[in-house]
C-alpha cells in the first residue's frame, strides 16, 4: 500500500525522508552560502573557545585568582573554562527546541550574536585587582553565555550544511564546514604568539589578552551578513508542523540513540581538552616551554589537522562514517599511550608530532560528526536531539577533562598514568556507543 505524504509517495509504515534537492549539487548558491555561513560560526565559536582555553591555562590564573595558590587559581581557571561546556546542553536543550520549531535559520542568526557578545564583554572585562570578586563572578557568567549560544550554534550550522547538502557528499560537505574550527584556532594561536612575543610580559596580562576577543566583531558582521542569506533547509520545510509533537516524546521515543550520541563522543571530547589545552599547562608549568614556543606548536598541530578533518568526511562519504570513526579512535589510542613519555623529553618537535598526531585523530572523527549525528535522527527532532548528544557529551566528558587531569596531577606522582588511563577510558566507551549506532552513510535524511 502506498500513501500520500508531504514529499511524494512512500510505502505505508516506512520513515518519510526529505527531498533530495540539494542532489543537482553542493555548488549551488544556496548550499555555498550554508557552508560558508557554517564555517563562519564554527569560527567564531572556535576562535574565541581557543583563546579562553590557551589563556585559562597561562594568564587566567593571576589575573583573576591571584589570591589562590598557584596549584588552586589553576584549577579555579580550569573550572571557568569547563562552566562553557557545562553550559552547551541546556543551550542545546533550548536552542534545539526552537530550531526544531521555527526553523534552523532564524536561531542560528540570535546564536552568533549572543556568542559574539559575549566574547566582546570577555574581552572589556575588568581583573581582580580592579573590581575584585565581581571579575571572576563576571568572568564564570559570560563564559557560561557563551557556552549557552555555543550548545545551539554548533549543532544548528551543521544540520543546516547537512540538510542542503546531497545524500553522497553530505560527509565531505560537514569537514568543509568543519575544518572553521582548526582554521580559527590557528589564526587565535597566530595571534596569542604574535602578541607573546611582541608584548612584553606586563603589556601581555595588562592588555595584550583582550585583542582576541575583540576581533570577534568582525566575525559577527561578516557571519550575519551571509547567514542572513542562507534560506531554510528542505528537510525542515518538509517537516513543518510535526516537531512540537515529536519533541515531547523525544527522550521516550529516541533515548537510546541519544544516549549512544552522549557516549559516542566521549573520546574526542575529553582527549582533545587533554592533549592540547591541559598540555598547553602542562608543557608552559612543568616542562619550561616558553609561551611563544608552545603557541607555535598549537600552530603547528591545528594547520596539519584541518587536512585530517577533511578526509576524514571525503573518507566518510566512500567507506561509511562508522570506519571512519574507528580509525580516529585508533589514531587516538597509538598516540595517547605515549604522550606524556614524548612531552617528557622536552624536545619541541617531539612534543610537536605527539599533539599533531592527536589532535589529527580527533579532527579526522570530526570531520564526519556532523553528517553521522543528522543521519541518526528524524528531522522534527533532529536539532534537539543531536545538540544533545553532542553538548552532553562535552559536559560529561570534555568539561571536567583540563580539571581532572590537573588534579591527579597533583594527588599523584603517577599522575600521567592516571590520566592515561582515563583516556584509554573514554576510547573504549566511545567504542562501545559507535558500534551500536546505525550507519545510515549515502542515504536521505529521515522527515
Amino acid at each position: 500500500m502506498r500513501v500520500s505524504g508531504p514529499v511524494g509517495q512512500v510505502e505505508a509504515g516506512q520513515p518519510v525522508v526529505a527531498p533530495e534537492s540539494a542532489e543537482a549539487g553542493s555548488g549551488t548558491p544556496t548550499a555555498r552560502r550554508a557552508i560558508i555561513s557554517g564555517a563562519l560560526g564554527s569560527a567564531l565559536e572556535w576562535f574565541d573557545f581557543s583563546v579562553y582555553g590557551a589563556l585559562s591555562a597561562t594568564v587566567f590564573p593571576q589575573l583573576f585568582f591571584p589570591d589562590l595558590a598557584p596549584g588552586a587559581a589553576l584549577l579555579a581557571s580550569f573550572a571557568t573554562f569547563g562552566v562553557g561546556l557545562v553550559a552547551r546542553p541546556l543551550g542545546g536543550l533550548v536552542f534545539g527546541v526552537l530550531g526544531d520549531r521555527f526553523g534552523r535559520r532564524n536561531v542560528l542568526m540570535v546564536t552568533l550574536l549572543l556568542m559574539g557578545a559575549a566574547s566582546v564583554l570577555i574581552g572589556v572585562l575588568p581583573t581582580y585587582a580592579g573590581v575584585g570578586i565581581a571579575a571572576p563572578a563576571a568572568l564564570v557568567v559570560l563564559r557560561f553565555l557563551q557556552g549557552f549560544a555555543l550548545g545551539g550554534e554548533l549543532t544548528g550550522s551543521q544540520l543546516m550544511v547537512m540538510e542542503h547538502s546531497p545524500n553522497r557528499r553530505r560527509g565531505i560537505a560537514g569537514a568543509l564546514m568543519s575544518v572553521g574550527s582548526p582554521i580559527s584556532q590557528v589564526l587565535a594561536t597566530l595571534t596569542l604568539t604574535g602578541l607573546a612575543a611582541w608584548l612584553t610580559e606586563e603589556q601581555f596580562a595588562g592588555w595584550g589578552w583582550r585583542v582576541p576577543f575583540l576581533m570577534s566583531v568582525a566575525l559577527i558582521a561578516v557571519g550575519y551578513y551571509i547567514r542572513h542569506r542562507v534560506e531554510e533547509t528542505p528537510a525542515f520545510l518538509a517537516s513543518e508542523g510535526k516537531s512540537e509533537q515529536a519533541a515531547r516524546g523525544l527522550l521516550r521515543q529516541h533515548w537510546k540513540t541519544v544516549t549512544l550520541l552522549v557516549l559516542a563522543w566521549a573520546a574526542p571530547g575529553a582527549l582533545y581538552y587533554i592533549m592540547v589545552t591541559f598540555a598547553t599547562s602542562y608543557l608552559t608549568g612543568q616542562l619550561g616551554f616558553d609561551k611563544s614556543s608552545t603557541f607555535g606548536l598549537m600552530v603547528v598541530a591545528n594547520s596539519v589537522s584541518i587536512a585530517a578533518s577533511l578526509l576524514g568526511g571525503w573518507s566518510s562519504d566512500r567507506i561509511g562514517r562508522k570506519r571512519v570513526l574507528f580509525i580516529g579512535l585508533a589514531v587516538l589510542l597509538a598516540f595517547l599511550v605515549p604522550f606524556f613519555l614524548i612531552l617528557g623529553t622536552g624536545n619541541w618537535w617531539m612534543a610537536a608530532l605527539a599533539i599533531t598526531g592527536a589532535l589529527c585523530g580527533v579532527q579526522f572523527m570530526t570531520g564526519c560528526q556532523g553528517a553521522f549525528y543528522a543521519e541518526a535522527l528524524p528531522t522534527p527532532v533532529r536539532y534537539t536531539g543531536s545538540a544533545l548528544g553532542l553538548t552532553c557529551g562535552n559536559m560529561v566528558f570534555a568539561a571536567p577533562a583540563p580539571f581532572l587531569a590537573t588534579w591527579l596531577m597533583q594527588i599523584s606522582g603517577n599522575g600521567t598514568l592516571l590520566v592515561t588511563g582515563y583516556g584509554i577510558l573514554t576510547i573504549l566507551v566511545s567504542a562501545f556507543a559507535i558500534r551500536l549506532l546505525p550507519d545510515r552513510t549515502g542515504r536521505q535524511l529521515e522527515v
